[in-house]
């Protein structure tokens, strides 16, 4: 853990983790966090801890001989005593001292210094904490670091990104009522590694401002990050949190806030968006299951377009992944699945199936090394996940992990999926399409937009923990007359007639029905329906 580029480079050449913030951003946060030059900022204690070339520690400075100057006391003495900030890197901090001393702290400073921030332990309480902390997957955190951090941090959870144990530290090391602002990646906001930050925010903080920034350009450079800044204080929640989404950067200093519940756990979903859930249900309230394709702990060896070369017939199953949904076609590569296991969830015996058995042996010493064989040597050519043959005949709506496609397809029982889809079955094949056009329709992918992180090129992510949010009217409950319509406006890929009709149908739910009865009844003309 003493490397001073423990993670990397980036394609462009920069290390992994260094992304600095633009000067209006800095500006903004410690406006936010009341570092502001007409207080006494003498005795404020306050704390960066991945200071970089020392954006906001340079920006600090400057407030501090502001205030100095009103309040007459030696900014030098106090930035020496008050200021404190950490990069992992020496060349940066010795560049950060160097800039200090172009504007005039030209003293000893005490507190900058290079080293890990997460593994340091002789840091006092602050009443104040900025920053922009560093973001680094967690397969790109070596193997020691992630170990010590899993020991350290109860936040760092799953496949959680470095920001996360930066956001515990130094929300324990704030004083009483003390404000922590940063700048950062909104992943955690919504998705699982996030999980225990939210909750250990909503059951010991004030979460006081959230801005998200996903359309604005936040940061020195063009990096595919999703950031937001969030506002949180050591005190207890009044049950409000301000809420903004800022599109350009200009205009950081003069959001429009909304109001938002505070959240009381780890799901913080209602921030993101406006859902009135009177009359509205999830997918599995509807009677609809939620399934992820099964993972194999060996693709190349059980997924293959060779295998009927290779194995008994009876032992494949047509696979379809994602690739084969793309460009908004379903378009099978004549991929098969091999199937290890009897009817009843036993392994097969290799001796009866000797085709599969010389193949399977033949990668054995592969098989038997992946986690799930290690469990029982004796079932070395098992998969991960269980495979049950009866889905491949199944109607099911696929959905790819993250998509670009603006269609959704459904399979009517002729492929098993794999890992990177996502799948709904459940009902009747004309119930699946009357969903399949909710899903593709606009009041569904905003709220898919709400409650995921957007990806690169905005895409939606269709997981199951996000598809269980979904919130839509009772199908059931739809008349004859709107079913037709919506099955064969998706048969025919007709959005702008899917839109105005779902929309009729949301409103009617949640809303004043009279009004929005009288516009779906204006509806009716604009269609012609053929059997």
């Amino acid at each position: 853990m003493t490397s001073n580029n423990p993670y990397g480079f980036r394609a462009n050449g920069r290390r992994h983790g260094d992304v600095f913030t633009t000067p209006e951003v800095v500006k903004y946060i410690l406006d936010l966090v009341g570092y502001i030059p007409k207080h006494d900022l003498s005795k404020i204690r306050i704390l960066e801890p991945s200071c970089g070339e020392g954006e906001f520690i340079i920006e600090i400075a400057q407030r501090l001989i502001e205030s100095s100057r009103i309040y007459q006391f030696d900014p030098k003495k106090a930035f020496s005593q008050c200021v404190y900030g950490y990069d992992i890197d020496p060349k940066k901090i010795e560049y950060c001292i160097n800039r200090l001393k172009d504007i005039g702290i030209d003293t000893d400073p005490l507190h900058l210094q290079a080293g890990n921030f997460l593994a340091s332990h002789t840091l006092p309480h602050f009443d104040v904490v900025v920053g922009n902390p560093p973001y680094i997957r967690y397969e790109n955190i070596p193997e020691a670091e992630r170990r010590y951090y899993k020991n350290h941090y109860h936040s760092f959870h799953y496949r959680a990104d470095l920001y996360i144990p930066f956001f515990e530290k130094t929300l324990s090391l704030l004083q009483p009522k003390g404000k922590h602002c940063f700048i950062c990646a909104n992943r955690w906001l919504k998705n699982e590694y996030g999980k225990k930050l939210r909750l250990l925010i909503a059951e010991r903080y004030k979460i006081e401002v959230i801005i998200n920034l996903e359309n604005a350009n936040a940061f020195q450079e063009d990096v595919l990050a999703y950031p937001a800044i969030t506002l949180i204080s050591n005190q207890l929640t009044d049950g409000k949190v301000k809420y903004a989404d800022i599109e350009d950067i200009s205009r950081l200093h003069e959001p429009s806030f909304s109001l938002k519940e505070s959240p009381t756990g780890d799901d913080w979903t209602s921030i993101f968006h406006n859902i009135n859930y009177t009359n509205l249900y999830s997918i599995e309230e509807l009677g609809f299951k939620i399934g992820i394709g099964v993972a194999t702990g060996a693709d190349r060896i059980f997924i293959s377009k060779e295998l009927p070369q290779m194995v008994e017939p009876e032992l494949l199953l047509p696979a379809i992944n994602a690739r084969d949904l793309t460009g908004d076609k379903m378009q099978w590569n004549g991929e098969y699945l091999l199937n290890p296991y009897r009817p009843n969830g036993d392994l097969i015996d290799l001796s009866t199936y000797p085709k599969a058995s010389q193949y399977l042996r033949k990668h054995e010493d592969i098989l038997s090394k992946r986690h799930i064989a290690k469990k029982n040597t004796t079932k070395w050519y098992k998969t991960i996940d269980r495979i049950y043959p009866s889905l491949r005949y199944e109607n099911k709506i696929l959905l790819p992990d993250m998509s670009g496609n603006r269609y959704i397809f459904i399979d009517e029982g002729n492929y098993y999926p794999l890992h990177n889809l996502y799948y709904i079955t459940g009902r009747s094949l004309r119930e699946l399409k009357v969903l399949s056009a909710f899903l593709i329709s606009d009041e569904i992918r905003k709220q898919i937009r709400n409650i995921t992180n957007n990806m690169n090129g905005g895409f939606p992510r269709w997981q199951s923990q996000y598809l269980r949010k979904l919130r839509m009217p009772d199908i059931s409950q739809i008349t004859e007359e709107e079913c037709i319509i919506l099955i064969s406006s998706y048969e025919q890929r007709d959005y702008q007639m899917i839109n105005k009709l779902v929309k009729c149908i949301f409103d009617k739910n949640c809303t004043k029905p009279k009004k929005h009865r009288q516009k779906h009844d204006s509806m009716k003309i604009a269609f012609e329906y053929t059997d």
